[in-house]
């Protein structure tokens, strides 16, 4: 996995598989953590992926976790080209939703502290905030940036007319500009991406690193009619949202792929993100070595156009 993709306009360049650190402080414990850390850096990955509020969510916890192991990790000495991103504005644990000026800049301190940086390399605005000015939102992501806190910054969560907005006001006063994407998109959930928000992404030259690569799990193949049920804290959410004749056609698509390839559902999932155009890399968390040495053959894997396209045609009628 040493492949290298430019992310939009970020100047930065990052691997096709992206680690999400979701997991951290939440079903991986601090030496899983590590490990899963330890592993994606050996296989030749550059990108992880956190936020503030991961993972506030589970009981005990307040938000910061995630960030608090990464950087615990590696306790300030980081690769060379290790690039992590993290995210402020989204709701859970002690914080509130919002991207206010005073929030956005306080955030960002309490980010760098806990991952133990001078610097983050790539910041997003992880959910759009409508009682909020873009230029104010916007103007605090300059401050920082002109501070040397950010390099470049990024939205997550944005509609295709909220992000038209914010790019247009920074070109109207000269000031960042989101030059990344990170909305929720695989093989079955599509509405949310393609269509507008993707055609600007690509007019715009927009990176984009799409979180749900896997659908929660589902695409792995784990979840299976007639099977007993993963004892997951995300297993309730997949049974409701994927459990049905178009969710288990997806399954024996990938299925069939994968047979061809002597690969598995997931490396197939995410192999078909990877190649489909204007996509840069795929988000997908892991709690164990073994899974972070599955996920990464996703980067190894070369579907054929016919394969592409047999996917891609059942995920649509899924969606």
């Amino acid at each position: 996995m040493e492949t290298r993709r430019p992310l939009g306009s970020t100047g930065l360049e990052v691997s096709p598989l992206c680690l999400g650190g979701n997991v951290f402080g939440w079903s991986a414990d601090r030496d899983a953590s590590f490990a899963v850390l330890d592993a994606y850096v050996e296989a030749g990955g550059n990108f992880i992926d956190t936020a503030e509020v991961y993972s506030g969510w589970v009981p005990g916890n307040e938000g910061g976790e995630s960030e608090s192991l990464i950087g615990a990790w590696r306790s300030g000495e980081w690769p060379d080209d290790l690039i992590v991103a993290t995210k402020v504005g989204y709701p859970g644990g002690r914080f509130e939703k919002g991207l206010s000026r005073d929030r956005v800049l306080r955030s960002c301190e309490e980010s760098l502290t806990r991952l133990r940086m001078e610097r983050i390399p790539l910041y997003y605005a992880h959910l759009d905030d409508p009682d909020t000015p873009l230029e104010e939102t916007l103007r605090a992501f300059d401050e920082l940036r002109a501070q040397g806190m950010v390099g470049a910054v990024a939205a997550s969560n944005y509609s295709a007319d909220r992000l038209r907005r914010a790019l247009d006001v920074s070109d109207e006063l000269e000031i960042a500009r989101f030059g990344a994407m990170q909305p929720r998109y695989n093989l079955v959930d599509r509405a949310e991406y393609e269509g507008a928000l993707e055609d600007l992404c690509r007019v715009e030259e927009l990176g984009v690193a799409v979180y749900f690569s896997l659908a929660r799990g589902f695409l792995s193949g784990k979840y299976r009619p007639g099977q007993p049920i993963p004892e997951t804290p995300r297993a309730g959410g997949v049974v409701r949202e994927y459990f049905n004749d178009t969710g288990f056609a997806v399954l024996d698509a990938l299925d069939g792929v994968a047979e061809a390839h002597a690969a598995t559902p997931a490396q197939v999932a995410l192999a078909w993100l990877m190649a489909r155009p204007g996509i840069t890399s795929a988000i997908a968390s892991a709690t164990s070595t073994d899974q972070v040495r599955e996920l990464a053959g996703a980067a190894e894997l070369e579907l054929t156009a016919d394969e592409w396209a047999h996917l891609d045609r059942v995920g649509t009628a899924a969606a």
